[in-house]
């Protein structure tokens, strides 16, 4: 039952989504509701839709899809909906959305070795949605925010009683000057909760269990189903929920957007196999991740850098750049008893007992010659899952039996 939860947990949140906060349309405006009485609640039900949109890109869009479409009940309406409220969109992307579900549902029965390409898939599914709302969603929920706060503006007496000439000036949709303000704050709004959300997708990456998986993912629909309820039943405690959400991701944004660019270079490695068109220099440097033997030298864990070998030194030198572009800067490195352990799916240079940086998927069988141009004294050893299936092997095919009687 506790596989099926992230599945069903899916479902009950489209079935909430039919009920979603939506954007004001300026084509099709409705008669305002008891709910929407409130000053804030369009305020609060953008915030709200903007951020669950960022939480899960492709479920949100298209449950926004579905209750736009159902809200439009005349063929012209219709033909006047944007393209994600189009049947179109929203069946096929949530159909994806519950194929992801049933992964995750499943995934703690399924070999690592299966459903870790389906991650890799998933993540760059979340990527590409997340680009397409930030593109195309977000502006088009701003728009409608901005049309709705100037036609809220009142306009009767103390226009008119000036003059003809002003009643021409009231006329004019002044909507694209507010846009000025409120699409680029919209787009920040997402990026940041996007970012703290697709943390998670990152995650699942480095997890070997699928029941983390599913305990990531079961957690990230609760909060987008959390914030979708809040939003149509009281506006004040949406508004608020937003506000703690964005707060979070701000907080968060640089462990966040570290664990992005991990699931990014992860993806690109992994799909375009790029280990068959890596050669490691003889001079020794590859690019890697930080892990935690460096955060008490000041650099954060899975910092994105190049690690390189100085033989006239004997030092290595570990280089990065804050947020891929600020200045570059650099530390010495010093590791004991250094070794490469090698995994199922990536590896990682480990000083002692601890992993000290984590090897991209394009050095995956080039392990022996990163320990030669590195001089790691420990060689290369089975790490992971790799080391897991080597013990298991041992033990059940007798070689530790054979070892005693040797």
């Amino acid at each position: 039952m506790k596989r099926l939860a992230p599945l069903i947990a899916c479902f009950v949140l489209i079935a909430f989504a039919a009920l979603p906060v939506r954007a004001q349309s300026a084509a099709a405006p409705a008669a305002p509701a008891a709910e929407d009485k409130s000053p804030v609640s369009p305020y609060a039900k953008t915030l709200a839709t903007v951020t669950g949109i960022a939480i899960s890109p492709l479920l949100g869009t298209g449950a926004l899809g579905i209750y736009e479409s159902f809200q439009a009940s005349t063929p012209e309406a219709k033909a006047t909906l944007p393209w994600y409220a189009q049947w179109t969109f929203f069946v096929p992307a949530l159909a994806i959305v519950g194929l992801c579900a049933a992964k995750d549902s499943f995934g703690a029965v399924v070999p690592p070795g299966l459903k870790k390409p389906l991650d890799v898939l998933e993540t760059i599914e979340n990527k590409a949605s997340g680009l397409v709302a930030a593109g195309a969603v977000v502006p088009f929920t701003m728009n409608s925010l901005s049309k709705l706060m100037v036609a809220s503006v009142p306009s009767g007496d103390a226009l008119l009683h000036t003059g003809t000439a002003t009643v021409a000036v009231g006329a004019i949709d002044w909507s694209w000057v507010l846009n000025i303000a409120t699409v680029p704050l919209g787009l920040a709004v997402f990026a940041l909760v996007w970012l703290a959300s697709h943390a998670i997708n990152a995650l699942i990456l480095l997890s070997p269990w699928g029941a983390i998986d599913a305990v990531l993912k079961g957690a990230r629909t609760a909060l987008l189903g959390v914030v979708t309820l809040t939003a149509t039943l009281n506006p004040w405690i949406s508004l608020g929920l937003s506000l703690v959400i964005v707060l979070v991701a701000y907080l968060v944004a640089g462990w966040a957007f570290r664990l992005t660019v991990f699931g990014a270079i992860f993806s690109w490695d992994f799909f375009t196999l790029r280990k068959k068109r890596t050669t490691v220099a003889a001079s020794g440097e590859a690019d890697l991740f930080s892990s935690n033997t460096l955060t008490t030298q000041g650099v954060p864990m899975r910092t994105y850098g190049r690690l390189q070998n100085q033989p006239e030194t004997g030092k290595l030198v570990f280089r990065y750049r804050p947020w891929l572009v600020l200045p570059e800067k650099s530390l010495d490195v010093k590791l004991d008893t250094a070794a490469v352990g090698k995994g199922l799916f990536f590896s990682t240079i480990r000083s002692g007992d601890q992993t000290a940086f984590v090897l991209p998927p394009r050095y995956r069988d080039h392990e022996d010659a990163i320990a030669r141009a590195f001089a790691l004294e420990g060689g290369v050893q089975d790490a992971g899952l790799r080391k897991a299936w080597s013990t298991l092997k041992e033990l059940f095919g007798g070689g530790a039996a054979k070892a005693q009687i040797a």
